[in-house]
């Protein structure tokens, strides 16, 4: 079996079982796996860690390309399959999410190969590596076991295989007797032995689940299987023991391949995660929605009222950012990093965003309880005590912080958010006094400084000239009407000056945030661009850029955090939440373009 490291990006397809994922490679191989979670120790790191890292890889002996690759429909588990030695093998694989009340491990990758019309050679090549070290090997009965610290993994088959670690196996399979391997983790508890057949199970109970889960969405949205890969995707990276999402599950796929631009994901954003939670929201997923605002209310409360740019899963702080050392990174891209530097940054605008989920969970229906109530007062207050301060913005440029005019709306979008939490559940007359007056002067402030003279438009940050495809959120957050001149020519120029070929744009004109190199462009702004036109009344333009886009997919349907203009490649940490929320919001924005409700926020 060839090696896969160094693949393209949007050749891997996601597995997840909402505690951690894996990235599994066209060619059978698992690059990617951390254990026990999403931020925990790389077991198979191929992926940015090379082959010294770790990989699980199964397939055919002769390497081919699968001649068909896809999701079950409305599940994760994932299918791809070969035609080799004159007979067709196919791969189904699947993280198992509900593992509560069963006696089975808390992570579960289950693998089972099936042949049809004849038999076909296949090799097997298990060869963990946590952190990029060798394990200890033993054997439990049917059961081959390593172990490495605290982890310990357990691999077994439901028929007779001569496996050994870090080599490759051959095996046979014939029609009518698939092979399904099973490879369980365990962090700090007894490693659960798990019979195949058992695995097997599971995986069918889990797709029943993700089936109902998947009928819930609204048939009406517009490219609804586009809409429901996007929403699947959302709801395996959230932290099902949180209710965090986790930014992507990866660390250190590069913004520029060979470039340095490679940092960690594999924390949560409150920005990120509350346009997570306003998505779910939006299509009826209110108890995902839930689980986010209640991991919130446990993370915040070392630092409220000031909230973190950044958290781990479990609402501490995030590691210091730092490198591995001998990793040689996805196509020579180094660093591997862990940790992330922005953590200590002041990024105003995900007040904003984080008001804005608690608004659209109270409109939805769902009152805040008197703590998440209390919460939320006092991020509006720090708002209203901070809100003239720079920052670092949503691209937390890693310069001198400066006014972005979108983390000043984002500022005036967290006191409007509470004053309308207000009007239902109420809050001291002097508070509201002091949230009115703080909103009016950020208003007045924007309206004088934060548009560009000669434009018309609103600019990147105070003084600058520079647009922000960030800026293309305004017309659906309520700021002004979205009929508003101001928000045209932002929109015109946006997709003017920030171009990068057909429907993709960058986030801000390339070489402006002090780092050397160049980045792809953003592909949750293209989604911006779509949701933009929609709310501004440019339908046609809208639909016809999301068409555009849907067709930049990889062929399982996601999407990193960046595509290579030229190439077309994907680029960036993978798959990424943003994107995929994006994605929604654009199809929800869509279909209310159809109809004569007012636009989101407004």
């Amino acid at each position: 079996m060839a090696s896969t490291v160094g693949v393209p990006i949007a050749d891997y397809g996601l597995l997840g079982d909402t505690r951690t994922a894996a990235l599994a490679s066209s060619a059978g191989s698992v690059d990617w796996l951390c254990a026990p979670s999403f931020d925990g120790t790389p077991v198979f790191g191929a992926l940015v860690g090379g082959e010294r890292s770790g990989s699980f890889a199964v397939g055919p002996q002769q390497a081919v390309p699968p001649v068909t690759r896809r999701y079950r429909r409305g599940t994760a588990t994932l299918e791809t399959e070969w035609e080799a030695n004159g007979g067709r093998l196919l791969l189904e694989e699947a993280m198992v999410a509900e593992t509560a009340g069963t006696l089975a491990p808390a992570s579960v990758l289950v693998r089972r190969l099936s042949a049809s019309r004849g038999p076909v050679e296949v090799s097997i090549m298990l060869d963990p590596r946590p952190g990029g070290s060798a394990c200890r090997w033993s054997r439990r009965g049917a059961h081959l076991v390593a172990e490495a610290g605290r982890l310990a993994l357990s691999f077994s088959a439901d028929a007779p295989l001569a496996v050994r670690p870090g080599a490759p196996s051959r095996a046979v399979v014939v029609p009518g007797r698939p092979l399904t391997l099973v490879l369980s983790i365990a962090s700090g508890e007894p490693l659960v032995l798990l019979d195949p057949a058992a695995a097997w199970d599971l995986v069918a109970a889990d797709e029943e689940r993700w089936r109902a889960w998947s009928a819930e969405v609204d048939d009406d949205l517009p490219h609804r299987e586009a809409v429901v890969r996007s929403l699947l995707t959302l709801r395996l990276l959230s932290f099902s023991p949180s209710g965090a999402p986790v930014a992507a599950p990866t660390t250190s796929l590069p913004e520029e391949p060979g470039g340095l631009r490679n940092w960690d994901y594999r924390y949560t954003w409150p920005r990120d995660a509350s346009l997570g939670a306003r998505t779910f929201l939006a299509v009826g997923k209110g108890d995902d929605a839930a689980r986010f605002l209640g991991w919130l209310l446990h993370a915040s409360r070392l630092d409220r009222p000031r909230l973190p740019a950044l958290l781990t899963l479990w609402g501490t702080p995030v590691p210091t950012e730092r490198t591995l050392p001998g990793w040689p990174g996805y196509r020579g891209s180094e660093p591997v990093r862990v940790g992330n530097l922005a953590a200590a940054q002041h990024q105003l605008d995900g007040y904003g965003w984080v008001l804005d989920a608690a608004w659209a969970s109270v409109e939805a229906g769902h009152p805040l309880s008197s703590e998440m109530w209390r919460a939320m007062r006092s991020f509006a207050d720090y708002v209203a005590a901070r809100w003239q301060d720079p920052d670092a913005g949503i691209w937390e440029v890693r310069g001198a912080p400066a006014h972005h005019v979108h983390s000043k709306v984002m500022a005036w979008v967290a006191l409007d958010r509470a004053l309308r939490i207000a009007s239902r559940q109420g809050a001291r007359a002097r508070k509201l006094r002091r949230w009115q007056e703080a909103r009016e002067g950020i208003e007045a402030e924007v309206r004088a400084r934060g548009i560009h003279p000669s434009t018309g438009s609103y600019r990147r940050a105070y003084g600058s000239d520079d647009p922000d495809a960030a800026l293309l959120m305004l017309p659906g957050l309520g700021f002004e009407d979205p009929g508003s001149p101001r928000l045209a020519a932002t929109v015109e120029r946006i997709g003017r000056e920030l171009a990068a070929g057909g429907p993709l744009l960058y986030r801000y004109p390339p070489g402006r945030d002090g780092l050397p190199g160049g980045e792809g462009a953003f592909l949750p702004c293209s989604f911006w661009m779509v949701e933009a036109l929609a709310v501004t009344g440019r339908r046609g333009e809208a639909e016809s850029a999301f068409e555009d886009l849907l067709r930049l997919a990889t062929p399982l349907g996601l999407y990193g955090e960046e595509m290579d203009p030229e190439t077309l490649e994907q680029l960036g940490n993978f798959p990424q939440c943003l994107t995929h929320a994006a994605l929604v919001q654009a199809a929800i924005a869509l279909r209310a373009a159809d109809s004569p409700r007012s636009p989101a926020g407004a």
